[in-house]
């Protein structure tokens, strides 16, 4: 391994402006290996959501070992594609320079925050949000990169669907609050609270108040109703958009939602099986990605798919959480925000659709294409 790794700097390492020429061989290990850290950070912060469900915080706990690793290997990437110039131009460089910049400022203040705020078990806090930015911007390069260099093929198609997969779980990542939370104050519930003795006594002293259901409520749910369904379906249905028009295949963003539903099915029974919490599963997200690939099959104008598209959307989506809350677990929600999601989202389509129909993005996408 000491022999190859020498041979591969050897070969590799020199210096070189982003752009150059690129062999192919190298260009496949290259966007491998984003997928191998993008890997490795999913199971960590799957992991780490539910172990604050748990634990008391800690920054050496397993989950932030593994999110490290997989951390450390995006970075020596995006040194790499600095260093050398290969596999990245100018713009895809930048977003991963980017985003791994505001991740790694992120990271110590996210340390901070829970030196100064105590528990700080919600996903929607600030040093969070950065942390969500962070990824999603080098995500964005990857993808870029990934669009623009990596060699036609099955693989290509199977690439981009894992780095949009990757992108959904990103954005809906917060989201995981409430679904933990809602198993969790269940738990609470019936007599076999899932959170360890040590947690439940902390959240009630950040409150000053006995153990007891009002300290659980305050740590499980203690996000307004309305915000996972606006976030959750504007967030991922723009993303998923997105991505069936850059994987450019039918189904292309029911396999990606499909994909992210998938993983979370199997993640939290092998989580339950080393006792960790349970959350509830995102099924509609199913349905989400269907409505979207069925808009663009249709092949309606621009402002009718995105206004029949949103309303689908959020149709299915809202109906689908009422499903999941009266037969399986759902996050408590606001009905009355329907309204809300369904125009946000069609504003945010409508303008993403005149965006991309402007004169120099097509140049752009006919380049990506090209290239």
């Amino acid at each position: 391994m000491i022999q190859g790794v020498r041979q591969f700097r050897d070969q590799y390492w020199e210096r070189g402006a982003p752009g150059r020429d690129t062999p192919a061989t190298l260009t496949k290990q290259l966007y491998q290996l984003w997928l191998v850290g993008l890997l490795l950070k999913l199971l960590g912060s799957s992991w780490d959501v539910s172990w604050h469900f748990k634990w008391l915080r800690d920054d050496l706990a397993p989950p932030h070992l593994i999110n490290t690793v997989g951390t450390v290997i995006v970075v020596g990437l995006t040194l790499f594609h600095t260093f050398t110039g290969y596999g990245v131009d100018k713009l895809t460089l930048r977003l991963m320079q980017v985003g791994c910049g505001i991740f790694l400022v992120a990271l110590p203040i996210d340390v901070i925050n829970h030196r100064i705020n105590g528990l700080d078990i919600t996903s929607w806090s600030g040093s969070h949000a950065l942390l969500y930015l962070g990824t999603a911007v080098m995500l964005a390069g990857a993808i870029r990169g990934w669009m623009k260099y990596f060699p036609n093929g099955n693989m290509r198609t199977f690439g981009l669907v894992a780095l949009w997969f990757f992108f959904l779980e990103n954005v809906w990542f917060p989201n995981q609050h409430q679904e933990y939370g809602v198993r969790a104050l269940q738990a609470y519930d019936s007599g076999r609270p899932e959170a360890e003795p040590i947690l439940l006594q902390f959240a009630a002293d950040q409150l000053g108040i006995p153990v007891g259901r009002e300290a659980v409520v305050n740590f499980a749910l203690p996000i307004a109703d309305w915000v996972y369904p606006v976030w959750g379906l504007v967030a991922a249905a723009i993303v998923l958009v997105i991505a069936r028009r850059t994987i450019e295949k039918p189904w292309a963003a029911t396999a990606v939602a499909g994909g992210y539903v998938a993983y979370r099915c199997l993640i939290w029974p092998m989580l339950a099986g080393i006792d960790f919490p349970k959350s509830a599963v995102p099924l509609f997200l199913i349905l989400v990605g269907l409505a979207i690939d069925a808009a663009h099959a249709a092949k309606m104008p621009t402002p009718a798919a995105a206004v029949l598209g949103s309303a689908t959307v959020t149709t299915v989506g809202y109906v689908g959480i009422w499903f999941q809350q009266e037969y399986l677990w759902g996050p408590p929600i606001s009905f009355s925000s329907a309204a809300v999601t369904a125009v946000l989202l069609a504003v945010l389509w409508t303008a993403g659709d005149m965006l991309i129909h402007r004169p120099e993005a097509q140049l752009l996408a006919s380049r990506l294409k090209l290239s």
